[in-house]
């Protein structure tokens, strides 16, 4: 095969990940991120191709031997997730990869980028089989490494900035960081996705509930975004950390809090694409959708003026979902807008930064959402710093008395990047040993404890919580009436996989 100069990888490390949950429920979404610094470096003339091992179903071991014959000169570890908080979970299957790489082949020059290696960088490298990392998002990183000529020559690697290596002695080595792409080159320097590079849009798949809207039809499926970062400063949150443009580790997310978006006019050619493709269900990934209304708006006005009938699932904040933005959203095929309400507390929500929802009656949202048509799909969090047992089963009882179509229920967790993490790390409270234990569906789950409540006493709960809703008949026979038999059977059939959980002893 002739040699190309790169190939991005996403790693399969579902099974590790998801547990049971793998096989027909968890979604499988296109890898956004490696499909747009694909596109980048072609734009900058590279040859790039990308394999997605979670798409084509293989194994750490398939995928070892299938990236050896691509002769690639870097192979990027593109390690990212299905939401913003995945990266660090992800990192299971990508390390697992290549250290089978390097084991067929130990002269590979292995990049990694994503999320967890901006928070964690000499972390990162001190993994033997990864060569170099990104600092932060890598646009411009990569692109200028692909210009090297010797990767074994530390005078050309230290003149990429950004770029993190190992010395001779395999000590990290971290150059001065890069520039992130700012919003007046996005659509020059990220111009969408390469989905020429890509498995056919069958190959992926939504998530259950979201296909209830689209007759439970999960295939063919698409995500994009249409803006990167938020502007919010949420302790549980690392999705800025790839913002980052200082070295560091005292340097969390909060501290790069920018929120960047493409034009819609430049945006609206994607969703054209996706209708020539026959897609409906799609994802727009941004960590806040309905955000700037000069954004969305315009968005939607474009998709609603050509008549598309798509299946479109984005994100909210309470405080930001106005009632009057309501029917423009849902006349785009804005059929599902997942909320942040994590805990109805005041109190509670202050202390995590979601202070913006004092004055916003959480329940009157939900009702107005639903009577312009969209479905709600509500995300709480159990073990917040300030949770007690007392408040935990409030936001239980909130969530069955306020239900929604579809409910997400998470224990606190200290991603890194996040300010919990850094919070956790000087109280000495205990994180993850392993990638997979930031997971909240894995075996290794290890959540945070906090003054009140053991890990094992948060988990535990949450587990109840999520089994208590989604067993729970008036909730079902909702489902029932609004989505058809098949939408309570889909809930039902995930009810009966029981996740393993090591903290729990079972």
């Amino acid at each position: 095969m002739k040699q190309i100069d790169v190939l991005f990888v996403h790693p399969n490390g579902a099974k590790k990940i998801y547990q049971g949950l793998s096989k027909d429920h968890s979604a499988i979404e296109p890898p956004i991120w490696a499909a747009m610094l694909a596109n980048h470096c072609r734009t900058r003339g590279f040859e790039c191709r990308i394999l997605d091992c979670e798409a084509e179903r293989l194994s750490a071991h398939a995928s070892s031997k299938i990236i050896k014959d691509y002769s690639a000169r870097i192979i990027c570890f593109v390690v990212y997730g299905q939401q913003p908080s995945a990266s660090t979970q992800n990192m299971c299957g990508a390390v697992e990869t290549a250290e089978l790489l390097k084991l067929l082949d130990p002269n590979i020059k292995i990049v990694f980028v994503g999320a967890h290696v901006s928070a964690l960088p000499e972390e990162t490298l001190k993994e033997s089989c990864v060569d170099m990392i990104c600092q932060n998002e890598g646009v411009y990183t990569l692109s200028n490494l692909l210009r090297v000529q010797d990767y074994d020559d530390y005078n050309q690697l230290k003149k990429v900035r950004g770029l993190g290596y190992k010395d001779d002695s395999g000590t990290a080595i971290l150059n001065t960081p890069e520039i992130i792409v700012p919003r007046s080159r996005m659509s020059e320097d990220l111009p969408g996705m390469a989905w020429d590079l890509l498995p056919d849009f069958s190959k992926y798949r939504t998530s259950g509930w979201h296909s209830w809207s689209n007759n439970t039809e999960i295939s063919p499926f698409a995500s994009l975004y249409t803006s990167l970062g938020c502007p919010y400063k949420c302790s549980f949150c690392m999705i800025n950390i790839i913002n980052r443009t200082k070295i560091g580790k005292d340097v969390s997310s909060a501290d790069s809090n920018l929120f960047r978006y493409w034009n819609p006019e430049f945006i609206i050619k994607q969703f054209d694409y996706f209708a020539q493709n026959n897609v409906k269900n799609i994802k727009i990934a941004d960590e806040l959708f309905v955000l700037n209304p000069r954004h969305f708006i315009k968005i939607c006005q474009l998709i609603t003026e050509r008549g598309y009938d798509f299946n479109i699932w984005a994100y909210s904040r309470i405080d930001t979902c106005k009632p009057q933005y309501l029917d423009i959203l849902k006349k785009a095929g804005v059929n599902w807008l997942g909320l942040g309400i994590e805990n109805p507390d005041a109190v509670l929500r202050r202390e995590v930064h979601k202070d913006g929802f004092k004055e916003v009656k959480i329940y009157d949202i939900m009702n107005s959402m639903r009577s312009a048509g969209i479905n709600i799909g509500a995300n709480y969090i159990f073990g917040l710093p300030m949770d007690t047992l007392e408040s935990i089963n409030n936001t239980l009882n909130f969530a069955l008395e306020n239900l929604s179509e579809m409910t997400n229920m998470y224990c606190a967790m200290a991603y890194p990047g996040s300010p919990l993490h850094a919070q956790a790390k000087e109280k000495n409270i205990a994180l993850p040993k392993k990638y997979e234990g930031y997971s909240q569906h894995s075996y290794e789950t290890l959540n945070l404890s906090n003054d009140s409540l053991s890990a094992a006493e948060i988990l535990k709960f949450r587990d109840y919580a999520w089994m208590k809703y989604h067993t729970n008949e008036n909730y079902l026979s909702f489902l029932e009436n609004k989505f058809g038999l098949r939408a309570k059977e889909n809930v039902e059939k995930t009810t009966k996989i029981k996740l393993k959980r090591k903290l729990l002893g079972h």
